[in-house]
């Protein structure tokens, strides 16, 4: 059994801040050393933003709980500087499968086609990752980085004031308190912040548990995601299979309503319902049970003067569909540029309201598609279940109703769409990557776009002319010169220009597209410069 859990990593040490006569102001503290607490320090802290991170634990997080790690925020992490760790470690898989009864009814590849850096999915347990984080904090920290991680140092009370915030942080040799110009919550989903704040969820908690339990055992079964509806070891209910590293399998049983969480997570009672799911000669031995009630709720706004909630802090949603650690990341990877500008003083900081904008409309996506998913997973009337059975039924030879199935939706980057950051399009080009869109990744020869764009201000240009560069408000904008010529397999003609014949476009820190052209107009970059940063 990995025992990487029980070991400190960030173990406790005296901090001079607690000798100050008088409380010490930090640029920017982060409550919470988690997998979105960590990304978001470190993010800051290339940028150069001082940035220190509060735990009251000292070493990553017992039980893999997040699992799943999909394409987008693999490529974020490769820009945070740990992204080739979590895919060596990782388990790649691109096919998912479903089964009713004991029969498969289709199958899906969540990755049709070529030219992406990253692969679709990885399977890795959540210590790995927290433990490749804290590793690059490391790293930064001995190239001079501002960023500092605190391990037992506890946030006890939340004071707010205009310029900044107040805290009172106890430690195993007493209280001290610090101060901070900004607070990022990313204390997960009880979030004492949200707590000390007043602050609470609105949304909707399912009236069904779902036993999870990390497997470690040798098995012959592919590196794919197994989904069962209505199986023979678990009837009347679903089952998820999943391969981890280390022969460690995660397993999702659902249980029902009206259950005694504490009883059904013993061995005497875990061990009988995976022996009938995996038959008597299979030798296993249990990492990690828990029991989860799945819960698809948001706070009404993620931003409260200075203080930003982020991943489940701000929202939750049920498992399936693997949509909690990886928006979290797309949520500090939107966060963390905007508050990196307002505190350079380029842009004002009203940019931070764009962040409960464009994160708001993810998580209200996630919300969608976890409340349906959950609601094809668990029907709620038998007219319901009527409906389900019979889409199961007919997918398994007819293609239309494959899309209906629903196992949990699988997480996808959101596209801003909307975003008064957005300039209108002007590019009669993909709506793959029109303005608020993620921008997709393209191979260029031995290299790839999104390592190339990297996590600045760029003006991306395809068969255009363009300056190398230029500057609007102390903001500047580097040119990345492209031709359809550099990538032969023509992906990067399908996914920017489709049947034009050049394009210019302006992509955020976060790569996301912010305005696109099929030339270089110099004034309408500088204007959708200007609307990028909030200043129009």
């Amino acid at each position: 059994m990995n025992k990487i859990f029980e070991i400190p990593l960030y173990p406790y040490t005296h901090s001079p801040d607690q000798d100050a006569s008088i409380p010490v102001r930090r640029k920017v503290v982060v409550i919470g050393a988690g997998p979105i607490g960590l990304g978001a320090a470190i993010d800051l802290a290339q940028q150069g933003v001082e940035v220190v991170i509060l735990d009251d634990n000292d070493k990553v997080s017992f039980g893999s709980r997040a699992i799943c790690f999909a394409k987008r925020p693999l490529e974020i992490l490769d820009r945070l500087g740990c992204g080739q760790p979590m895919v060596d470690k990782g388990v790649e898989w691109d096919v998912g499968k479903v089964f009713f009864d004991n029969r498969e009814v289709y199958s899906f590849n969540l990755q049709p086609e070529t030219g992406h850096r990253r692969p679709a999915f990885i399977n890795l347990q959540q210590y790995y990752f927290e433990e490749y984080l804290v590793d690059r904090v490391r790293e930064l920290q001995a190239q001079g980085a501002p960023i500092e991680i605190r391990g037992r140092n506890k946030v006890e009370a939340i004071g707010t004031h205009d310029d900044h915030v107040t805290l009172e942080v106890e430690t195993p040799e007493g209280a001290y308190t610090l101060e901070a110009d900004w607070l990022i919550a990313a204390d997960g989903a009880n979030s004492p912040t949200r707590r000390m704040l007043g602050l609470d969820f609105v949304g909707r908690v399912f009236e069904d548990n779902f036993l999870i339990a990390d497997v470690i055992m040798e098995a012959n079964f592919p590196t794919e995601r197994w989904f069962w509806f209505d199986p023979p070891f678990n009837r009347g209910q679903s089952a998820l299979l999943h391969k981890q590293p280390d022969n460690v399998w995660r397993i999702d049983l659902q249980l029902g309503w009206d259950i005694d969480k504490e009883r059904e997570k013993r061995p005497e009672n875990v061990i009988p319902r995976l022996r009938d799911m995996l038959g008597d000669k299979v030798e296993f031995e249990l990492e990690w049970v828990s029991i989860y009630t799945f819960q698809c709720r948001r706070m009404e706004k993620f931003r409260h003067g200075r203080v930003l909630f982020a991943g489940d802090a701000a929202h939750q949603v049920s498992p399936f569909g693997a949509r909690g650690a990886n928006s979290g990341l797309q949520d500090t990877d939107n966060l963390c540029w905007k508050l990196g500008m307002v505190m350079a003083g380029k842009a004002p900081e009203t940019l931070l309201d764009s962040y409960d904008v464009e994160r708001i409309h993810g998580a209200d996506e996630n919300i969608m598609n976890s409340t349906r998913s959950t609601d094809f997973i668990t029907p709620k009337s038998e007219t319901s279940r009527i409906f389900r059975d019979a889409v199961l039924d007919l997918s398994e030879q007819y293609d239309f109703a494959r899309p209906l199935v629903n196992s949990g939706r699988l997480s996808v980057p959101c596209t801003y769409d909307g975003s008064p950051l957005n300039s209108a399009d002007a590019l009669d080009g993909p709506s793959r990557t029109r303005p608020g869109s993620p921008c997709p990744d393209a191979p260029l020869g031995d290299d790839f776009l999104l390592s190339r764009l990297g996590g600045r201000f760029t003006l991306l240009t395809i068969d255009a002319d363009a300056p190398d560069s230029f500057e609007e408000d102390g903001v500047e904008v580097t040119r990345l010169a492209l031709s359809v010529r550099d990538d032969p397999t023509l992906e990067l003609k399908r996914r920017y220009l489709g049947d034009c014949d050049s394009a210019v476009y302006l992509i955020r820190p976060d790569q996301h597209v912010a305005a696109r052209r099929p030339g270089f107009d110099e004034t309408h970059f500088r204007t959708a410069l200007r609307r990028a940063l909030g200043k129009e």
